[in-house]
């Protein structure tokens, strides 16, 4: 009866550490990368509709250099991350779809740390194989890192980001996700991934 018993908590093991094997190998296949940025406002400046610095308006410049000399910067935006998860159910890897339950992130302007955030809820992600957008509504004060900056640089990085010829190659996303599993519970990436704008990481 023992060696029955001993037997059985091997296979046990076994085919545990197979369903292990496969949850982390599935995980370890979700990727993400920056999209596009939407809704870029500086001060009350909107500018995705601009491309180039004499579509803003003088008035809103002056307002702006006021804000500036109030050592205010505000900055919004929308940043898409696009997330993909291959595991379809092609090339020997089991259909599943992976539950993100939590999305610390530090956001960088060229490297230099402007916000943190996190997602409000957890995002599902299909093993369909094709991208899922994630929004994160980014606001932040950038007195700090352009107080010695003159406005007209402040405004070409800006409409480099914002504007409507501007992408996200100006910025990264360090996060170290979360994810939910149903044998396992809740599994956190072992270190952080930066995330960038031309390859999924």
């Amino acid at each position: 009866m023992k060696k029955i018993f001993s037997i059985f908590l091997l296979i046990s093991l076994i085919i545990g550490g197979c369903s292990v094997y496969k949850t982390i190998v599935n995980i370890s296949r979700l990727k993400f990368k920056l999209g596009r940025v939407s809704n870029f406002k500086i001060g009350r400046i909107e500018l995705s509709n601009k491309t180039k610095l004499r579509d803003v308006n003088p008035i809103n410049i002056i307002k702006l250099t006021t804000q500036i000399a109030r050592k205010k910067l505000p900055v919004s935006f929308i940043l898409y991350i696009e997330a993909k998860n291959p595991n379809n159910g092609t090339g020997g890897f089991a259909p599943t779809d992976i539950v993100i339950k939590s999305f610390p992130w530090k956001l960088f302007i060229n490297n230099r740390k402007i916000v943190s955030g996190n997602i409000s809820a957890p995002i599902t992600i299909p093993g369909k194989g094709h991208v899922k957008i994630i929004p994160l509504i980014i606001r932040a004060n950038l007195y700090k890192i352009f107080k010695n900056n003159s406005i007209r640089n402040i405004l070409k990085t800006a409409l480099a980001i914002g504007g409507a010829r501007g992408s996200s190659s100006k910025l990264k996303l360090i996060a170290q996700p979360v994810i939910g599993t149903k044998l396992f519970g809740e599994i956190k990436y072992p270190k952080p991934i930066t995330i960038v704008n031309y390859k999924f990481n």
